[in-house]
Order: C-alpha cells, then structure tokens, then sequence
C-alpha cells in the first residue's frame, strides 16, 4: 500500500517531524501527570531524529543525483 502525497507536503514532512518533535519535548518538561513526561521525552526524540533522517537522506540522494561535470556553487 502506498500513500501519495502531494509535493509540498512531501516536502515538509522533516520539518514536521522536527517541530512536532521540539513540541513533545519542550511539553515533557511542563507536564506532571503519570508517565506523560517520559512518554513526550521518546516522542519527541523519535520524532527529532526521524525528521533529521529523512532530511539528510533526501539531501544526500538529490546531491548524488547531479548530472556530471555540475559543480558545486559554494
């Protein structure tokens, strides 16, 4: 089964995870009631760490993908 997503929102989607992430754990330090702290603190870092997969793994394909003798402009 395979979802397709239109490309902005294919786009976006590290960048959600990344602030969905930071969300989970700025709300792990406020919250006080049974194991929600513990259970924002694994969210949030799940989520931080799969928005910087995707997104360095997407950067390192579409860098591998250039045509030859393209150089870099930096």
């Amino acid at each position: 089964m395979y979802i397709w997503l239109s490309k902005p929102v294919y786009e976006l989607l590290p960048y959600f995870y990344l602030a969905a992430g930071l969300a989970a754990l700025g709300a792990s330090m406020y919250l006080n009631y049974w194991y929600w702290p513990t259970l924002c603190l694994v969210a949030g870092v799940t989520l931080v760490m799969a928005g910087l997969v995707v997104w360095l793994k997407r950067r390192d394909f579409r860098q591998n993908r250039r045509p030859p003798g393209v150089e870099d402009l930096e």
